[in-house]
């Protein structure tokens, strides 16, 4: 049997996203998304909630309208891949970070609807 690497999210952007651009001329969306879960008591019934940060990533066609379109709070759905990178600091201390990698994203968010539209990495847009 093969392997998949398969993502969806959804939730809320915990910032606005954060634009940038790669060395060969890409632009690039960075921003957090928070999702909610919740978990049974602890024997007294109530239902204790968790919140998980995720790392986001925007490529393209995808990040411009990410940038244009989303704010902090902005409810959105990712669909994507999970990608682990590492790097080293000057002092030799080696840092790992884990990304959902975007390969299409949709507005959720009522009034971003009207004007946003879905958008795959390919840059391929769909009005809602």
């Amino acid at each position: 049997m093969g392997s998949m690497n398969k993502v969806i999210l959804i939730g809320r952007l915990g910032r606005d996203p954060e634009d940038r651009m790669t060395a060969g001329g890409t632009r690039v969306a960075n921003f957090s998304l928070a999702t909610n879960q919740f978990r049974p008591g602890n024997g007294n019934g109530a239902a204790q909630e968790t919140t998980e940060w995720h790392r986001i990533v925007a490529f393209g066609k995808a990040a411009d309208l990410c940038i244009q379109y989303l704010h902090k709070g902005n409810q959105v759905c990712i669909e994507g891949s999970m990608q682990t990178r590492s790097w080293e600091k000057p002092a030799g201390e080696k840092h790992y970070t884990t990304e959902v990698i975007a390969s299409r994203v949709t507005f959720l968010d009522g009034k971003n609807k009207a004007n946003a539209p879905q958008v795959d990495s390919a840059g391929e847009a769909e009005d809602f």
